[in-house]
């Protein structure tokens, strides 16, 4: 198979240095990287540390796949290949929260995507993944009966708009490829959208549902902080559900699970937890991941909690060192207590209470004194969520390095 196929493990430190050559791949620092990645409408970049050996095996990989891509997007804006050598730029290794040498990070218009690049480290798949990238994500509609056809098991943005080249268009669409992966896009023009175009362009949003009334942005078409802000609220839920196939990205996005613990047709449990969260939680998003999680398939998280799915519907959060379970299931929709159990969680107050029992203030005198001291909480399970040692190898010689 060769260098041209092989995924990494994880590094230490190894003599013998590779200095990158000349392709087409721009050299980021605190001076440029903001400039450079904003004016970029893909930029894929290589956060490295040069006696990394696997770090030092993708340079050329990188570069000549740079080098396919500018060939067919000779625009120099239109797709970036970067790379930040994350010894001499630690701080921008800790801004884009870098654990592992390589990672490839994909950037639109500057927004880092929470979706690195996990696919096959060699110049055909690095070309295509740009390629795939460089798909326009919006589909334009023909003849306007073509929304009755639409899938609704899947989140829905249209946009109608009076031409195609103008500013309101521009701007759904640089929303539309950030979004790309959450939503499908559709957009009608000129005569097509006439009749739902009213007085003006409008966006609207069909939920997923065959009968979920659509919602209509209200906000200016050309402001695209408040186009993304809305987009993204639609597009991407408040309370994701966590699965093996997306626990490393949400793992990666580096902060803690607050997740409800559910059996799969318990809806009902679902629906008042997303309720709940939206309520009491809505501040806190951003600090948090609200999730839910199928017990059955979860089960080894549980059992670290002393839960199994007999036990469910239980909530609990996960900081990535301990778990921490909410006391009683059926007090989560109380005003103020999901909310206040994740600011204890902010506040150290539930890790300090598992080892030190609770805080005086939360106790009478006589229940302090005759306290006994809380065991220490469970280990983190969902971190082993995380890029497992296994992954990072030769595909065939392992080198453990």
């Amino acid at each position: 198979e060769g260098l041209s196929s092989f995924r990494f493990r994880p590094c230490i430190k190894v003599t013998g240095l590779y200095t990158p050559g000349r392709g087409e791949i721009t050299s980021l620092d605190a001076g440029n990287i903001d400039d450079i990645l904003n004016s970029a409408g893909v930029a894929l970049v290589n956060f490295y540390a040069d006696w990394c050996r696997f770090s030092q095996m993708l340079h050329p990989i990188f570069e000549e796949a740079s080098n396919i891509v500018r060939e067919e997007f000779p625009d120099t804006t239109q797709a970036v290949f970067a790379r930040v050598d994350c010894d001499q730029h630690s701080d921008i290794a800790q801004r884009y929260r870098i654990s592992k040498y390589p990672t490839l990070k994909l950037f639109r218009n500057g927004m880092m995507m929470k979706r690195e690049y996990r696919g096959q480290r060699s110049v055909t798949a690095i070309a295509d993944f740009i390629r795939q990238q460089k798909v326009d994500p919006i589909k334009a509609i023909e003849n306007l009966e073509e929304i009755s056809t639409i899938d609704r098991s899947r989140r829905t943005i249209i946009g109608y708009f009076e031409k195609r080249d103008s500013d309101n268009y521009r701007t759904y669409e640089k929303v539309a490829n950030i979004l790309r992966d959450d939503c499908v896009f559709l957009a009608a023009f000129g005569e097509v959208s006439k009749p739902e175009r009213f007085s003006a362009d409008n966006i609207i949003y069909k939920p997923m549902g065959e009968n979920a009334p659509d919602m209509v942005y209200m906000g200016s078409l050309t402001n695209f902080d408040l186009s993304y802000t809305w987009t993204q609220d639609k597009c991407v839920p408040l309370v994701r559900e966590i699965t093996f196939e997306n626990g490393e990205e949400l793992t990666e996005e580096g902060i803690p699970f607050l997740i409800l613990f559910h059996q799969k047709d318990d809806t009902d449990s679902l629906e008042k937890f997303q309720q709940e969260v939206a309520r009491q939680l809505i501040s806190e998003k951003g600090s948090i991941n609200f999730l839910h999680a199928d017990c059955d398939k979860f089960r080894h998280p549980l059992l670290h909690i002393q839960k199994t799915p007999t036990d469910c519907p239980v909530i609990a959060i996960d900081s990535f060192r301990h778990m921490y379970v909410f006391p009683e299931f059926s007090d989560f929709a109380v005003p103020g207590k999901l909310r206040q159990f994740v600011l204890d969680l902010h506040s150290g107050k539930l890790h300090r209470e598992f080892h030190h029992g609770p805080d005086p203030t939360d106790s009478t005198p006589e229940q302090e004194e005759n306290r006994e001291v809380a065991s220490n909480p469970p280990e983190s399970s969902f971190q082993k969520l995380a890029p497992s040692e296994t992954r990072y190898t030769i595909l065939r010689d392992r080198d453990e390095l």
